[in-house]
């Protein structure tokens, strides 16, 4: 497949999960990935590069805490001096993580959860910019805390709906030269963000040790379409559209990939 060919694209948390999805899912459509994760992640950052290989890219990884915008900037200038200039970049990285009460959360769980998911978002555009290609599509990976509230989410889900923010201005401010930037708001995804002991516990607190197949029946009861969740593949393949020239006019708006999450009514 042809649709990415030759375009280079700069994905963020790109070790694992949906991350390492996108990277193969663009990379089977022809581009060469700059895959950017921690230094800790270095192992799977590895079999991530391993697996574009084999889908027929080039990869070209780096190691940036996506807070820390000069770690970023270095990041990107390597990649885009070994490939060239950005066509699309998925700014993917986020957290979920230490759910509670508003008035129960610390100051640092709110701040970790907006450092990494709102401003990693922005440091991640910023130091992209000055190397984007002709026509570039930016992706910022919201979620569907993005568009509605959460009991228990506060710091994800304003995280989420500001990205929403960013991303609408970033398009006025940028359309003028061509380029678009959109949203992906995933539902639960198949990947360990979700898949876990503590996600299990918050779904099933009446129960003692929750199964996963447990966790499945509570999703599965939230969406419109009868499955818990959505696989990897399902929200790369919208990354996919958005990095491609099939969405060419399509900026400023948000793609939802939840099984019916966010529509469902009763």
């Amino acid at each position: 497949m042809t649709r990415l060919k030759d375009k280079v694209v700069l994905v963020t948390g790109a070790a694992s999960g949906m991350g390492r999805s996108h990277c193969v899912r663009l990379a089977e459509e022809g581009a060469n990935v700059i895959a950017l994760d921690l230094p800790v992640s270095e192992q799977e950052l590895n079999e991530t590069a391993r697996q574009v290989t084999v889908a027929g890219g080039t990869c070209v990884t780096g190691f940036a805490d996506i807070r820390d915008a000069q770690q970023l900037k270095d990041a990107a200038a390597h990649g885009v001096e070994s490939l060239g200039k950005i066509a699309a970049v998925v700014a993917n990285a986020g957290v979920y993580a230490d759910m509670g009460l508003s008035w129960e959360m610390t100051d640092e769980v709110w701040n970790r959860t907006i450092d990494i998911n709102l401003t990693g978002a922005w440091n991640t555009v910023t130091a992209t910019a000055p190397h984007l290609a002709e026509n570039a599509s930016i992706i910022l990976v919201s979620s569907t805390n993005g568009i509605k509230g959460g009991a228990r989410t506060a710091h994800y889900s304003s995280s989420k709906h500001a990205v929403v923010g960013l991303a609408r201005t970033l398009a006025n401010e940028l359309g003028p030269q061509g380029i678009r930037v959109n949203t992906v708001h995933p539902g639960s995804v198949a990947t360990p963000m979700i898949l876990n002991a503590a996600v299990y516990a918050k779904l099933r607190p009446d129960l003692e040790n929750p199964t996963q197949e447990d966790a499945a029946a509570v999703l599965a009861s939230k969406n419109l379409l009868p499955v818990p969740w959505v696989d990897p593949v399902d929200v790369s393949n919208a990354v996919l559209f958005l990095a491609s020239d099939e969405s060419r006019y399509i900026t400023g708006t948000q793609i939802v990939v939840d099984a019916g999450l966010t529509q469902k009514t009763a």
